[in-house]
């Protein structure tokens, strides 16, 4: 048997695997672990966050796979099948034309040959994170774990490695929990453009390599053309992913798993989270351990995600942010976010009960470029010195203080204009002390007004004041409308300064 037609038997068993859980499903049933979750939003209720996670605040993301081998940033295996966009253009000037050579092509180019996922995770370790999270899948359809769904995986193809499993056993070594996340719930209308063709030019009607049957493991079957939308709308896909994940789920029992969208599927999703949520219970003894997250409101279903945003006030329920340094893949020229920014976010979000989970840009060889060094150096400077306020901690009764001239803006996902100055106050709080924080060097005396004598905020009176990660005496007096922090002569090498105050018992 050739290998185009095992292939074919291949996905002829996939299919006939897929329509008996379909049938499954139409009945309300997917082959989960059986246990105290159920996949409805009453059972899904039942869910409290696992302590590590809220103690963690900040974790890095390795957001990292072929799509970063042309050095043009994110999207890319799908921006190269749009005649019109930049990255077509590119595709056509150094690779070829999309009917000859796609993004299957890419995927080989993929080495990986400088990627050494244990000293880099020593390096996340140094720069404060406590927990590591793998992409599992992109939109690309293309998976990084060992997985028996189909051929298009680092395992049997580009790098030849399990990367999730390599990752996980670095994480592991260094003490930090580990997590994946899984973005291919919109690959299937995502990847339709493949199907598609030039609309002028020579090439013009020559259908793209994803309209080849032979790829269709790859870039899915052609969608209906109603079938739209960020998540598709066509059940068999949708147990295509339900399968695909838990494969994920039950081969490396992450801690954590990511979606890029929200709750995928309706009672599909509520499924594999139940499942998620039911095997760690059996593994555990009961405990519960694990965190689900996607950019859905949950109502404590699961953790929130805030794409590349912060919220504007304290939540109730723990939250996360996800962000990158960067571009999402590696782009030649890009601009990176300073280490100072990145303090500043973390210390905003944790203030409001959540997470920063940051991806670090790699290369497409696998390793980091120097300043980015530079930048993880500069976070771990602070998380070193002022870590005692950031994890572990829980929201104080508010989150902090804006400058009072800021006009009110609403905070939403990606938007990172933030523009934080010497009179953003933010607070945090651990075992009966008070954490403040300053969000840029102060031009002079630091107020802050919600611990002002006649604050109905403090309980009991101020009885000592330092400053993190510094053995220079405070100077401070209270009065009725705030407490002032005298400016120190000397300052630490960075921007945002931290305090700890003790209260009278």
């Amino acid at each position: 048997m050739n290998e185009t037609c095992m292939i074919r038997f291949s996905l002829l068993l996939i299919a006939i695997f897929l329509l008996s859980s379909l049938t499954s499903a139409q009945k309300g049933k997917l082959p989960i672990t059986d246990g105290q979750y159920k996949p409805t939003d009453e059972s899904l209720r039942q869910y409290q966050v696992p302590d590590w996670f809220r103690d963690a605040k900040f974790g890095i993301w390795s957001h990292w796979g072929p799509q970063a081998v042309p050095r043009q940033g994110d999207w890319y295996a799908r921006r190269m099948y749009q005649e019109n966009n930049s990255a077509y253009k590119y595709h056509v000037e150094h690779y070829g034309h999309p009917s000859e050579f796609g993004y299957k092509d890419i995927i080989p180019l993929w080495k990986a040959e400088k990627w050494d996922p244990d000293r880099l995770m020593a390096l996340y370790k140094k720069a404060g994170a406590k927990y590591f999270v793998s992409m599992g899948s992109h939109h690309d359809n293309f998976f990084l774990w060992d997985s028996k769904i189909h051929r298009w995986n680092a395992v049997k193809m580009g790098p030849h490695k399990d990367v999730v499993g390599l990752w996980q056993k670095a994480a592991q070594a260094q003490g930090l929990k580990f997590g994946v996340s899984e973005h291919l719930g919109a690959s299937y209308t995502w990847f339709q453009d493949s199907h598609k063709s030039d609309t002028s030019g020579p090439k013009a009607g020559i259908p793209y390599d994803g309209a080849n049957p032979e790829y269709s493991d790859l870039y899915h079957s052609p969608a209906t053309p109603d079938d739209k939308g960020w998540l598709t709308n066509n059940l068999v896909f949708q147990i295509e992913w339900f399968s695909s994940i838990k494969e994920l789920i039950d081969n490396y029992y992450p801690d954590l798993l990511y979606s890029d969208s929200g709750m995928p599927f309706e009672d599909v999703g509520r499924s594999l989270i139940a499942h998620y949520y039911n095997q760690d219970l059996a593994r555990s003894g009961g405990k519960g351990s694990v965190v689900y997250t996607c950019k859905q409101y949950s109502g404590g279903k699961w953790v929130e995600d805030v794409e590349r945003g912060v919220k504007d006030s304290l939540s109730k329920y723990p939250w996360q942010t996800d962000t990158s340094i960067g571009d999402w893949y590696y782009r030649t020229g890009q601009k990176y976010k300073s280490a100072n920014e990145v303090i500043q976010m973390l210390v905003d979000i944790v203030s409001k009960n959540g997470n920063l989970l940051l991806n670090v840009v790699q290369t497409p060889e696998g390793d980091l470029e120097p300043d980015m060094l530079q930048i993880l150096e500069g976070i771990g400077t602070w998380t070193s010195a002022n870590g005692e306020g950031i994890y572990g901690t829980r929201p104080w009764k508010i989150f902090g203080e804006k400058p009072v001239e800021e006009s009110e803006t609403k905070r939403a996902r990606f938007d990172e204009n933030y523009k934080f100055t010497s009179k953003d106050i933010r607070f945090t709080s651990k075992e009966g002390i008070l954490y403040v924080f300053c969000l840029d060097v102060p031009e002079g005396d630091i107020t802050i007004r919600s611990l002002g004598k006649n604050s109905t905020l403090i309980d009991h009176q101020i009885a000592s004041v330092s400053m993190l990660g510094s053995n220079i005496k405070i100077k401070w007096s209270q009065g009725k409308d705030g407490m002032i922090i005298r400016k120190p002569a000397r300052l630490p090498s960075w921007n945002v300064l931290g305090f700890k105050i003790e209260f009278k018992k």
